[in-house]
């Protein structure tokens, strides 16, 4: 079927704001048999507004999700005649193209947002749009620009090198530029931007070739095409790719509403700075550093120093944790087969299983397919390896999120020296850190052209790893030592009422933000802790491991039950979410309770930090260990207690849907009195 016809298109479209429109719009996928849930599809659309508005410069407004609600792709066209505020700078949107997907529908999604993008920042489409009389001449109009069988890429036909020059192109010599564009969704905003910049760049004689990082995947920049390039724009709101391939070319670094909205001032400070450039090579030295046209809006939405410490930690903790997860589970697996072959001492023995040495304990020679104690010794050394790689994947992710590429070299080597120093995470964030921060400076270093090539694959990696290792070794390690030690001590020596308190700490903040950064820390200090436990089943770092994944269930598991037991407190998306959730919490995916914590966050949130601190504390009370850093109840045998730590989980999940129901029910019996109150008086009742 066509992703539009005349049944879809909305010629006089009303409605008192956005979400009232898009309701609109949503009844008419209904009416042609695509949409079989309507409110779930509306929940859907407005979840994605929540994250960036979906109104563009020139008065339009692209609207769009996948839902499990959605047959087929489908578009349905509304046209306002006096616009309606959809998030845009510049005023109301006029047209709107309401966009839905299968949640199951593959890459249909983002075929048809960057055609429709492009299409949209043509103004003979736009203009043919307001001017059409019919449902007909819309379906037809779109059609001639959007297909789901065409690639969501930038056809040979639009592309710079086939592209008619300008009729007025300004005297002077053709400019090439190549340019990045990205937005956090990597959908519209990416494509408008390219497509901005693509014809700013045509209307004033000059040559743009655009690397659109979006979801619909991208094609690279070639060597050649960066370095026959007078100049570089990047408008964007993500971290370009492999930004080291435009190293010494003069850049303009934007937000990448910016080139939607200015493309051709963007267009004209890259000719003026190349310009610049090529005349002054002084200048260029002191204009090496991107040159920032950003807004003052742009500006005050840059991230802070905390929220970048954050995000770079994050980064490293998110590519440790597949090596938590395959080294933990195997070795877990390695105890569950020795005790078994060898009887209770079987987690004694297997440790002593390596590669090395010339006796019975070398699994390499002395392997038996045939033997228990065989197959749980390989899973040992196995896992050991796996774990032995914690630390320096740690720093030099760390280091690789603040410095790109050459931060990777001097971060896993200080994460290494740490490793063999026994400084433990601590030392690995402390090497990743310095290991970036030096890699950068080195970076941004003003070296003549003929070193330039041999700048990230000898300069920097050999000067940034000798002053992070070297400044580990002497200087930083020995008092990370120590404090890693007190730290050690200090989990090892709780016990009663410290090791409730800390896992009514770890559980309330895995439950207050539900994903978020609180959540994140108190994940990360778990997951970080586990390099420090090693194969010791009954290390302190295990307990608060297990605390901290059970806390994490609490909330989604709680507030699916809540759903089952009092449907009439919530609405039907929230019910149909509240399915969902059960999976999504008994696979510890805390951000199952999203959707409910945005609609009402103050109960949601005070009930999810109450139940998930219980469980954290009684966890932790009862001595649950968790070698595992991820996967619910589906690694509930590698749990120690297994069932004590149901039982803590049941009682926080009680605990949060009894609130749950207990707040809504209050809220609900206040607005039936306040209702009722209306109807006595016959106007509004005090709030």
């Amino acid at each position: 079927m066509p992703l539009i016809n005349d049944d879809q298109v909305v010629l006089d479209l009303t409605g008192d704001d956005r979400h009232e429109a898009t309701r609109a719009l949503a009844e008419r996928l209904v009416a042609t048999g695509r949409c079989t849930d309507l409110d779930q599809f509306v929940a859907d659309v407005r979840e994605r507004e929540s994250k960036t508005a979906t109104g563009l410069p020139g008065g339009i407004a692209i609207p769009h999700a996948r839902s499990a609600a959605i047959t087929e792709p489908s578009l349905v066209f509304g046209r306002i005649a006096d616009g309606i505020d959809w998030g845009a700078k510049d005023g109301p949107a006029r047209l709107v193209f309401l966009i839905a997907a299968p949640a199951d529908g593959g890459d249909a999604h983002m075929q048809v947002l960057p055609q429709l993008a492009r299409a949209l920042m043509r103004e003979d489409f736009r203009a043919a749009l307001l001017a059409a009389t019919t449902a007909a001449e819309v379906v037809e109009i779109v059609e001639q620009h959007v297909q789901l069988d065409t690639p969501a890429v930038q056809s040979e036909a639009d592309s710079p090198a086939t592209q008619p020059e300008a009729e007025s192109a300004p005297a002077g010599r053709t400019l090439r530029f190549v340019g990045v564009t990205s937005c956090p969704t990597g959908i519209a905003h990416t494509y408008m931007a390219a497509e901005a910049l693509e014809n700013a760049a045509r209307e004033a004689g000059h040559e743009i070739t655009v690397e659109t990082q979006g979801s619909a995947g991208s094609t690279p920049l070639s060597a050649a095409q960066i370095a026959d390039a007078d100049a570089v724009i990047f408008a964007h709101d993500v971290e370009v790719k492999e930004r080291g391939r435009f190293a010494g070319k003069p850049t303009i670094d934007v937000g990448v509403k910016k080139a939607i909205s200015d493309g051709p001032q963007l267009i004209e400070q890259a000719a003026e700075l190349a310009a610049a450039w090529e005349a002054d090579p002084s200048r260029a030295r002191t204009d090496a550093h991107p040159v920032d046209s950003s807004s003052e809006d742009d500006q005050s939405a840059r991230v802070g120093f905390g929220t970048k410490l954050r995000q770079w930690l994050m980064t490293g903790v998110s590519y440790m944790i597949p090596f938590v997860a395959a080294g933990g589970i195997l070795i877990a697996i390695s105890f569950m087969l020795a005790q078994i072959a060898l009887g209770e001492n079987g987690a004694i023995e297997i440790v002593k299983y390596s590669l090395m040495g010339d006796d019975q304990y070398n699994i390499a020679q002395n392997f038996n397919p045939a033997s228990l104690t065989s197959w749980a010794a390989l899973a040992n050394v196995i896992g050991s390896a796996s774990f032995g790689f914690l630390v320096p994947i740690l720093s030099g992710y760390i280091a690789f999120a603040i410095a790109d590429r050459p931060g990777l070299v001097p971060g896993i080597v200080g994460g290494s020296i740490a490793i063999t120093m026994d400084a433990g995470f601590l030392g690995g964030i402390v090497t990743g850190l310095l290991a970036g921060a030096v890699a950068r400076w080195i970076s941004s270093w003003k070296v003549h052209k003929g070193v330039r090539g041999v700048m990230p694959v000898v300069v920097i990696p050999l000067l940034s790893s000798l002053v992070t290792a070297g400044l580990f070794i002497t200087v930083l390690g020995r008092p990370i030592v120590a404090l890693m030690n007190s730290l050690n001590d200090g989990l090892n020596s709780l016990t009663g009422g410290g090791v409730l308190v800390l896992g009514l700490i770890l559980g309330a903040m895995m439950g207050f933000d539900l994903g978020g950064p609180v959540n994140k820390v108190a994940y990360g200090f778990a997951t970080a802790g586990l390099s420090a436990a090693g194969t010791a089943m009954d290390a302190p770092q295990l307990k608060i491991m297990a605390a901290v994944m059970a806390a994490g269930m609490v909330a989604p598991l709680a507030l699916a039950l809540a759903t089952a037991v009092a449907p009439r407190l919530f609405s039907a998306p929230e019910r149909e979410n509240g399915k969902a959730a059960w999976l999504l919490g008994a696979s510890f995916i805390s951000e199952g309770a999203i959707p409910f914590a945005a609609a009402d966050p103050i109960r949601i949130i005070i009930a999810s930090t109450i139940g998930s601190a219980a469980t954290g504390g009684l966890v932790m009370l009862f001595g649950s260990t968790l070698l595992a850093p991820h996967g619910g109840i589906w690694v509930l045998p590698l749990i120690g207690q297994p069932l004590l730590f149901v039982v803590a989980l049941a009682v926080g999940v009680v605990i949060t849907a009894a609130l749950v129901v207990l707040f809504k029910a209050m809220g609900a019996r206040r607005k039936a009195a306040k209702d009722a109150a209306e109807v006595r008086t016959g106007a509004p009742a005090a709030a």
